[in-house]
């Protein structure tokens, strides 16, 4: 049997395993009775509109100095790419570790007052950030991609999603609320555990400058693959939560007419636009930015209207958007700091305002965040360490693309925040995955210097064998 061949086997077998395992999965799960009843968010909410801007400048001052710093001493003595600091520095500033310590100065820094405001700005900021995620999945890259690639990438999502269902027997009786039902609940941490952080994961590649190997080019590749495939998982599990009041169908067509539009009418519009910008020499107009802007600010809009969260109308609109060019180049130029050094670090506090680590009060939760963290990693990493192995990658290659797409970092933080506001986990379970998040992403890089050794991947062909190119 030919390499070909075998992957293709492989592959059909993947799929067809990995449905048939849902279905059991979820037929066993049907009859559990969650023991939560329905809970409200955790973020707090003040009722004094006394000082309120006063509150929110001072509170976002803090926020971002908070940020910069840890960031600055996480990459600095860690070794650390600095979001990982940043997103540190947010949820340190929380209940969790601030508000346990020492209660008035959270309070201070981050008031009730404040909440509100800070959990708008940081929406915001998150619409933003994933439109410049969408910007850098080149969807040629998909579709040069090869089938090694793509076998990975889709073990990398179905092994861990199985993974996530499974455990979801066990988290489902105790820490669902009584308004979620099996189906919704056990999807939602299947793809929650499929996650991998793009962003990060071409950070910690670039900062070792390995992004242009063999290796460094196909983990990256299958980020882009996970990225496209999870976030329709996502919005798939958002319309099926959602149509318990908007109705299936509505959804569904909803869904697809928007997706259909934005590939037939917006991508050849948002491509006329950056062809004429290219044949200009004056810097991007305002009132060319603020085409963009308000495109994609409506493009986030009539996916919130329909019931799946305004991200992912951004993040559709930058994936349809030219990823080259000046157009592109300047509006991610002019979005970037402004998203990077002030609404993210915004979102990491505004999570952390909602992560309460206390909430795992006894032995038994623990173990179950226990279960989470090592079901996560055994999953993403098995996964791809197997579909590596069967495609013909060594060991070493095979392990450094598991270590590497089991980052999940802020996107992982963008899923669970997701899932908290439509209610379909609860505190707890948010608390659990805020943890699994933390220490999946801060392994990556020791372990990638473990895996990697002294030698690296330097001695990797710099055009990959599989055609693929960053």
């Amino acid at each position: 049997m030919s390499a070909r061949a075998r992957i293709l086997v492989g592959y059909t077998l993947m799929l067809v395993v990995a449905s048939g395992g849902y279905l059991l999965i979820r037929e066993q799960g049907q009859g559990l009775v969650p023991s939560g009843d329905a809970a409200p968010l955790t973020a707090p909410v003040g009722t004094s509109a006394s000082n309120s801007l006063a509150h929110v400048l001072l509170a976002l001052a803090a926020i971002t100095l908070a940020a910069r710093g840890c960031g600055a001493l996480f990459q600095r003595w860690l070794g650390q790419p600095p979001v990982i600091g940043e997103i540190v520095a947010g949820l340190a500033l929380g209940p969790s570790l601030l508000g346990a310590i020492a209660p008035t100065v959270q309070q201070w820094i981050l008031p009730a007052e404040a909440a509100p405001f800070l959990g708008m700005i940081a929406k915001v900021g998150v619409v933003l950030f994933m439109f410049l995620v969408g910007l850098d999945v080149d969807l040629r890259t998909l579709r040069r991609s090869s089938h090694a690639t793509l076998v990975i990438s889709h073990a990398s999502i179905v092994v861990p999603f199985l993974g996530g269902a499974a455990l979801s027997l066990v988290l489902y009786p105790l820490y669902a609320t009584a308004d979620v039902g099996f189906t919704v609940f056990s999807l939602f941490l299947g793809v929650a555990m499929s996650v991998t952080a793009f962003p990060v994961l071409a950070r910690i590649l670039s900062d070792r400058r390995v992004q242009r190997t063999r290796i460094g080019t196909m983990a990256l590749a299958c980020a882009a693959v996970d990225d496209a495939t999870a976030w329709t998982l996502l919005a798939f599990v958002a319309g099926v939560a959602t149509a318990k009041t908007a109705g299936v169908l509505w959804v569904v067509v909803a869904v697809v007419g928007f997706a259909v539009a934005m590939f037939t009418l917006m991508g050849p519009l948002l491509r006329r636009l950056a062809d004429q910008e290219e044949r200009r020499e004056t810097p991007l107009s305002h009132a060319m930015l603020a085409a963009v802007f308000v495109a994609l600010l409506v493009c986030g809009a009539i996916t919130e209207f329909i019931g799946i969260h305004a991200l992912f109308g951004s993040f559709l609109f930058g994936v349809v958007m030219r990823h080259e060019g000046r157009l592109a180049d300047q509006v991610r130029a002019r979005t970037e700091d402004l998203v990077v050094v002030l609404l993210l670090p915004a979102f990491f506090a505004y999570t952390g305002m909602r992560t309460e680590i206390g909430l795992l009060h006894s032995g038994g939760d623990w173990l179950a965040a226990l279960a989470v963290i090592a079901v996560a990693t055994i999953g993403k990493f098995g996964g791809s360490y197997a579909a590596g192995r069967l495609v013909g990658l060594g060991g070493r290659e095979a392990s450094a693309i598991g270590v590497l797409l089991n980052t999940r970092g802020l996107m992982e933080l963008v899923v669970l925040n997701v899932g908290l506001e439509m209610r379909i986990i609860s505190p707890t379970v948010f608390a659990m995955f805020v943890a699994m998040a933390l220490v999946t992403t801060f392994a990556t890089a020791p372990l990638l210097r473990l895996v990697m050794g002294r030698r690296g991947f330097a001695s990797d062909p710099i055009a990959p064998a599989d055609g693929l190119r960053t």
